[in-house]
């Protein structure tokens, strides 16, 4: 499980990432709102830990973006701002649990770790979007009501856009996602496994299905 924490106060950033480590988690560490945009641009995280108060802007509006973005995985907010209002507004937003400052490592991980397990419980099994469609338990695919027959890396290709509706997939994101370290950049195999999802799904300029970015990546259309 992989763990963004969006901390500007380094050392309590360290104890935070040491104390998720213990747990076996792989936790990052940044300090800035567009630090955490990068970071969540490059590589999938399972939850966020955050802060609000940050150097180049408000943790609450950092949220409010992410979630209009399609990000759904956990955030426990972590901060000082502890009045009763600023916890509904954090909840409101889109925050799945609110913790104030001081606070205890273990019941930060404890808290943690009980919303990592309700998210794996209450994932969905189905995944639908401009009228492709797939069950993930049974493994099939349909696009516009057809039957569509995918080879196993076209499947997890297909899962990873819709699993991450709204956001732009890197080549490198998907690369690790995909192909793992054995994946070569300099190749162009994602170019190919995209062009052969999208004639698959009978994607057409008017419903190309998967957009490309130049230079940045793709994104599901």
């Amino acid at each position: 499980m992989k763990i963004l924490i969006v901390e500007d106060e380094r050392k309590l950033g360290q104890f935070v990432e040491n104390a998720l480590t213990e747990q076996s988690y792989t936790a990052r560490v940044v300090s800035s709102c567009a630090q955490a945009r990068d970071a969540l641009a490059d590589s999938p995280y399972d939850a966020v830990v955050l802060d609000l108060g940050l150097p180049d802007g408000d943790g609450l509006e950092l949220l409010r973006e992410w979630r209009a973005a399609g990000f759904n995985e956990p955030v426990l907010i972590l901060s000082a701002r502890d009045a009763v209002q600023d916890r509904i507004r954090g909840l409101n937003l889109g925050a799945d649990d609110y913790l104030p400052k001081p606070f205890s490592l273990e019941e930060l991980v404890a808290r943690l770790r009980s919303l990592l397990r309700r998210q794996s419980t209450t994932k969905a099994t189905v995944l639908e979007h401009a009228g492709v469609k797939v069950d993930l338990l049974a493994r099939q695919v349909t696009s516009l009501g057809k039957a569509v027959e995918l080879t196993s890396r076209e499947f997890a290709l297909l899962e990873l856009f819709l699993q991450n509706r709204g956001r732009v997939l890197t080549r490198t994101l998907i690369g690790e996602r995909i192909w793992e370290a054995s994946y070569d950049l300099e190749t162009n195999l994602i170019d190919v496994y995209v062009r052969r999802l999208r004639q698959k799904l009978g994607a057409t300029e008017e419903r190309p299905v998967i957009r490309t970015l130049r230079g940045t990546g793709y994104q599901l259309a």
